[in-house]
């Protein structure tokens, strides 16, 4: 595999995690205005977005390849608590 093809294999996997984590912490700050007020959506959109990369090579570990439909509601269930932990508790400071 050269580079390049290394590079976008890589872009690719994780791709679902960063939009994930965006459109999440985006919703977050649309719905909830006052409780996570003090947490940027920057910071927001990097605890979100690293919960669910986590989740998803944990599932490339434990199904042997990606894409799989459990992965991804694990993904947004690792997302969201994330974002409780870092908007509502006060964690990730």
């Amino acid at each position: 595999m050269q580079a390049a093809d290394a590079f976008w294999h890589l872009t690719n996997f994780f791709a679902p995690a960063l939009f994930l984590g965006g459109a999440a912490a985006l919703a977050t700050r649309w719905i909830w205005r006052r409780e996570p007020a003090r947490v940027g959506v920057a910071r927001l959109w990097a605890w979100a977005s690293g919960a669910a990369a986590l989740v998803s090579i944990a599932g490339l570990v434990v199904f042997g390849h990606d894409g799989r439909m459990a992965t991804y509601a694990a993904m947004v269930v690792a997302s969201a608590f994330a974002l409780w932990w870092v908007a509502f508790r006060g964690g990730g400071r």
